[in-house]
């Protein structure tokens, strides 16, 4: 509980502890945010750590001129592109064993909902997931278990990590330090985390809809 409140407490109040972050360690911030960003997307077990919320608010701290804009979106790109490669490869190392509950740091339930989204939407899931929490975290993951051949893993890969932080870092940059976004930042916060989570809670009502409109026709010809 304790260590979910931490939690909580980060991601309200993220643009608070950057700005601590900063004064406390100076340049080493940058490498700070690497290996955020690296970790959300490179390994399985740190799927709730920020992503799209710590590159929107690293974006408001550049235009403020207390990190460099360029610096930010060269390290935060290749830490979005090396993450998901990591990714990928420890799945392809561990194979389709990782769907039995064999492994047990897994959370099985994400993993078999981004296993429904990747055979649903195939491989451009990797740029789709760049945008959804968790399933980002998941899609390469599943990627690598799944055998998808590398380069093409790869393309997929390189043009989801470039939309994904060019939209979320530039936004703090030009938007984030507007008077109304500044003085209800933690709004923002909730609206971007909001935002992300539409698609996935409309894919579960729809599944969750069309499995009861079939339950109803198998109940009816009974």
């Amino acid at each position: 509980m304790e260590f979910l409140q931490t939690v909580i407490d980060i991601f309200i109040h993220l643009d608070k502890h950057l700005g601590e972050i900063i004064s406390a360690y100076g340049l080493w911030t940058y490498l700070i945010l690497f290996l955020i960003i690296f970790a959300e997307t490179g390994l399985v077990v740190t799927p709730f750590l920020p992503g799209d919320s710590l590159l929107f608010v690293a974006g408001t701290f550049a235009a403020a001129g207390a990190l460099d804009i360029k610096i930010l979106f060269f390290l935060l790109l290749g830490a979005a592109v090396l993450g998901d490669t990591v990714n990928y490869e420890i799945g392809r190392y561990l194979g389709p064993k990782v769907f039995s509950k064999e492994i047990r740091f897994l959370n099985h339930e994400n993993l078999l909902k981004t296993q429904k989204f990747y055979q649903k939407h195939g491989g451009k899931t990797i740029i789709i997931a760049r945008f959804l929490p968790i399933i980002r975290t998941f899609a390469p993951f599943v990627a690598g278990v799944g055998a998808m051949k590398y380069m093409r893993f790869l393309s997929y890969n390189l043009i989801g990590a470039l939309l994904w932080v060019t939209v979320a870092l530039f936004g703090g940059f030009f938007f984030g330090n507007l008077p109304f976004v500044r003085d209800n930042f933690t709004l923002v916060i909730f609206a971007i985390i909001g935002t992300s989570a539409i698609p996935p809670v409309y894919a579960y009502l729809k599944s969750w809809l069309q499995k009861r409109a079939q339950e109803r026709i198998g109940a009816n010809n009974e």
